[in-house]
C-alpha cells in the first residue's frame, strides 16, 4: 500500500505548477511563443497564477517533449498530434480507472478469503494459509 501512496505523491509532484513561460520553453527548447501555441489548440492547459502568468508543471513540460518527438522525429502534424494525445489520454484514463478496478476486485477477494478462514468448518490446508499473489501494477511509460 505505501508504494501506490508513494506513486501518488509522485504524481501529484508532477503536475505542481512551477515553472514561468520562459522556463519552462527552455527546459523544451522551444520559443515561448509556441507554448501559448500549444495551449490555444488544446494541447497544454497550464496553471494561472493571477490573469497572465502562466504555470507550468513538470507533466507540461513532458507534454510539450512528447509533441516535439512526434511532430520533429516522426513527421506527424499538429491535426495527429492532437488525436494522438487523445487517444493517449483516454488510455491513461482507462488503465487508472482498471487498476482502481483491480484494486477494489483484489480487496474484496481478500475479505472473502478473510472470511472463509474464519470458518471453522473450512477445509483449508495443513498450515492454515491460502495462496494469496501479490499483485504489482507499472506504469506504462508515455512516447
Amino acid at each position: 500500500m505505501s508504494e501506490q501512496v508513494e506513486s501518488k505523491k509522485q504524481e501529484d509532484e508532477r503536475k505542481r505548477p512551477l515553472f514561468r513561460i520562459s522556463v519552462a520553453a527552455k527546459l523544451c527548447g522551444v520559443h515561448p511563443q509556441t507554448l501559448r501555441s500549444y495551449e490555444r489548440m488544446g494541447f497544454l492547459r497550464p496553471a494561472r497564477e493571477g490573469d497572465k502568468n502562466r504555470l507550468y508543471s513538470e507533466e507540461d513540460v513532458l507534454r510539450v517533449r512528447q509533441i516535439q518527438r512526434l511532430t520533429r522525429d516522426l513527421g506527424v502534424n499538429l491535426a495527429g498530434v492532437d488525436v494522438i494525445l487523445n487517444l493517449l489520454d483516454q488510455f491513461e484514463e482507462m488503465r487508472s480507472e482498471m487498476e482502481r478496478e483491480m484494486q477494489n476486485y483484489v480487496q474484496e477477494v481478500e475479505r472473502i478469503l478473510a472470511a472463509y478462514m474464519r470458518n471453522p468448518s473450512a477445509p483449508v490446508r495443513k498450515d492454515g494459509t491460502l495462496p494469496i499473489p501479490k499483485l504489482k501494477f507499472k506504469k506504462i511509460p508515455k512516447i
